[in-house]
């Protein structure tokens, strides 16, 4: 708090130094003057077009003025000074939170000043034949027609209070990467909708998940603050890395709850 002080004395000191005010005249006409001084009847002031100190009969000049535009000046000054330094100290606060994400890739959600790592979600591949747990380093035998990736169980076990969290996302490579919203079934959650089709001997996925429409901000390399437009509903999301038409998403679930 003190340093923030000390900060917009002296943003407000300098900028105040090289200021040129107005010493009005009652012609609606001014002087431009660094500074003046009244002297019985008459002000002595510094002209700064002729770099000189110059007097003017005092009932010339418009006193109540020069001083309320000089009093508006200087509000807005002490304002412009404070909100530039919250500006740098909200900068210098991301840099901080920034600095406490581990070098792991993963997904993180920081509220206040605690840093909570997203655990990641075992996914499975389910259709019609059969039941498997999806591998994310080898290829995944896929059969033709409709399947859905998904998460056991109907809710997340992390869960957050706010309707717009913001998560850093360290991506293990340059992947498509974003936020979901989830269908929820009985025991279990949906991630999306696969169709799986067969061309000449090849395997072609249509992808089909609740994209939600996020705000991404690059904090470094393969790092990113992501966070929703909009408010989300109480219900199943998940942050996911994926490459479209492979079926390899990595995927960190959670919950959003109503604040009572």
């Amino acid at each position: 708090m003190i340093r923030t002080a000390a900060v917009l004395v002296l943003l407000t000191a300098v900028v105040a130094l090289g200021a040129t005010e107005r010493l009005y005249l009652k012609d609606g006409t001014y002087q431009l003057t660094r500074e003046y001084q009244v002297l019985q009847d008459r002000v002595r002031y510094y002209s700064t077009e002729r770099g000189d100190w110059e007097e003017i009969p005092l009932d010339l000049v418009d006193l109540d003025r020069s001083k309320k535009e000089a009093a508006e000046r200087q509000t807005q000054l002490e304002t412009d000074a404070k909100a530039q330094a919250e500006e740098d100290a909200a900068v210098r606060a991301a840099r901080q939170q920034v600095e406490q994400i581990p070098v792991e890739n993963g997904a993180y959600y920081i509220q206040g000043e605690q840093l909570q790592a997203i655990k990641v979600a075992e996914s499975k591949i389910v259709n019609n034949k059969k039941r498997s747990v999806l591998k994310m380093l080898s290829p995944i035998p896929l059969v033709p027609g409709k399947a859905t990736v998904e998460l056991d169980a109907e809710h997340a076990a992390f869960r957050v209070m706010a309707d717009r969290p913001e998560f850093y996302f360290r991506l293990s490579d340059y992947e498509q990467f974003g936020i979901v919203k989830l269908a929820a079934k009985k025991g279990v959650r949906v991630v999306e909708n696969l169709s799986i089709v067969s061309l000449q001997g090849h395997r072609d996925v249509d992808e089909q998940q609740e994209i939600v429409p996020t705000f991404k901000k690059q904090e470094a390399d393969l790092l990113y603050r992501i966070w929703p437009e909009k408010p989300l509903e109480p219900g199943e999301y998940a942050l996911i890395q994926f490459t479209p038409g492979k079926v390899n998403p990595q995927i960190w679930d959670f919950g959003v709850d109503r604040s009572k």
